[in-house]
């Protein structure tokens, strides 16, 4: 079973030369040949542009969709500005959480190292968490069932101060728990009600924590029988 995948060699090289006319002229014949290869009951996906602002980005992707009759839809970022090179997975993964929310299919990681250089192991896992994050937040915005169950359990164990529970449902643990344990590395403080941010007095969780047992104490003290003195 073979796909081809379609690339588009006019795509925009920068965010000044974004859905002009060369790349919409191409796009047109990405559409024929994906036509061609149904034809012959051979699956395609198509490659989109590189470097897109974020005011074009939903226009790209309706675009594709209509001349290329839905073909599945793969973008390498957008890169939504130039002037980030050594951060390029971030400025991608913008204009990728935004592709993914309007649709496309799938997405194309960004190293840091990006017009800079061959990326190495860490540059690949930087990328990967980037887009990891820009994906898992295009599923959130688009409503996709369960999409949402981790981070409300995760907003759960932050409310209750399980940093074991945190890191475990973190996208990194790993960096997690190094963050974490930079500042606050004892044993001890896996199970503090506050974290190095505010410390115990400023803790905006504690100081929730601390409302609502007010509050139950006030409800119970309000049903309680008036003193017969």
């Amino acid at each position: 079973d073979v796909s081809f995948s379609l690339g588009d060699s006019l795509r925009p090289g920068c965010t000044h030369d974004a859905s002009d006319q060369a790349q919409l002229a191409e796009l047109k014949t990405l559409g024929q040949l994906t036509r061609r290869a149904w034809e012959h009951d051979v699956q395609v996906m198509v490659e989109g542009p590189g470097h897109v602002p974020m005011d074009q980005i939903e226009f790209n992707v309706k675009k594709q969709m209509e001349e290329c009759s839905e073909a599945p839809f793969y973008v390498l970022g957008p890169l939504v500005t130039d002037i980030a090179p050594g951060y390029d997975h971030i400025t991608s993964a913008i204009g990728a959480a935004l592709a993914g929310w309007y649709g496309t299919a799938m997405l194309c990681y960004v190293t840091p190292k990006e017009h800079l250089g061959l990326p190495d192991a860490e540059d690949v896992r930087n990328g990967l968490i980037a887009y990891k994050i820009a994906a898992h937040a295009a599923d959130i915005a688009r409503h996709r069932q369960g999409a949402r169950d981790r981070d409300d359990q995760l907003s759960i164990a932050r409310y209750n101060f399980d940093w074991n529970r945190q890191f475990e449902l973190s996208l990194d643990p790993e960096r997690a728990r190094e963050y974490h344990d930079e500042t606050l590395p004892a044993d001890i403080y896996k199970t503090a009600e506050f974290c190095s941010m505010c410390g115990p007095k400023f803790c905006p969780m504690q100081t929730k924590v601390d409302a609502d047992a007010l509050t139950e104490l006030e409800k119970f003290l309000a049903k309680e029988p008036a003193h017969q003195g």
